[in-house]
């Protein structure tokens, strides 16, 4: 068969995959997001998803963390994501980051429709006023949470960072260096030490989690505070 008649046909094929709809899900169940943005999932046994970072992260194995620990535990993900090698997080590489590794963190990816269908008409109701069409999927929900709640990374981690590794972006080149990305680290080690003493234990870090909403959720109140972020940085470096 001749050449031609060979690439032509991958040729369409690969025109007709750029116009399909890209939808990206999370998977059904609920990870651990890292301070640093990598997913930890259940296993079987039933194992605590932020059991199994925090063990991981504690090196010394003395049953709690400190920043050099975090900062070593940043630099292994770094390693990760760093898929070319040159020291830096680029663009196409927070793509696999966000396409592959954590789709969880992709703000509103569940509700993405294919090309060319409508919105569906807005119901009035108790929280969607007539009029204000967000152009949103009947149950707009998400592994429980409400679309308007917490973004991306916040549903499941101890901080609310949509995108935890883009947000390591020091000086918003659309590239994330391994300097930055430990200076993240640093800092966000400091934003869960509450207490200022220099290391965390894994049950302080359990209080902070965020609890998946049961059955009908609770209106929250007009003034309320995200207590796991908004404390001043602690003084020292």
């Amino acid at each position: 068969m001749p050449l031609p008649a060979l690439i032509f046909p991958i040729l369409i094929a690969a025109a007709a995959a750029e116009d399909s709809p890209i939808i990206v899900k999370a998977y059904p169940w609920a990870p651990f997001i890292s301070p640093m943005g990598e997913p930890f999932r259940a296993p079987s046994t039933g194992e605590a998803p932020i059991a199994r970072w925090f063990v991981q992260a504690d090196r010394n194995r003395d049953g709690v963390l400190t920043a050099d620990e975090m900062q070593a535990d940043a630099d292994r993900f770094f390693m990760r994501l760093d898929s070319n090698h040159d020291g830096q997080i680029i663009p196409d590489e927070i793509k696999a980051y966000e396409y592959e590794i954590a789709p969880e963190v992709q703000v509103n990816s569940n509700w993405k429709r294919p090309r060319g269908e409508a919105a569906p008409e807005p119901k009035p109701g108790r929280d969607h006023l007539s009029g204000n069409d967000w152009g949103r999927r009947p149950g707009d929900q998400h592994d429980g949470y409400r679309a308007d709640g917490l973004q991306g990374a916040a549903r499941y981690g101890l901080l609310n960072l949509p995108q935890p590794v883009m947000s390591a972006d020091a000086d918003f080149n659309r590239a994330v260096t391994q300097s930055e990305f430990r200076q993240a680290a640093s800092y966000r080690f400091k934003l869960l030490d509450q207490r200022g003493q220099g290391r965390i234990a894994l049950a302080e870090l359990e209080e902070r989690l965020p609890t998946r909403p049961k059955g009908k959720r609770a209106k929250p109140p007009k003034n309320a505070v995200d207590t796991r972020v908004g404390l001043p940085l602690p003084k020292g470096d």
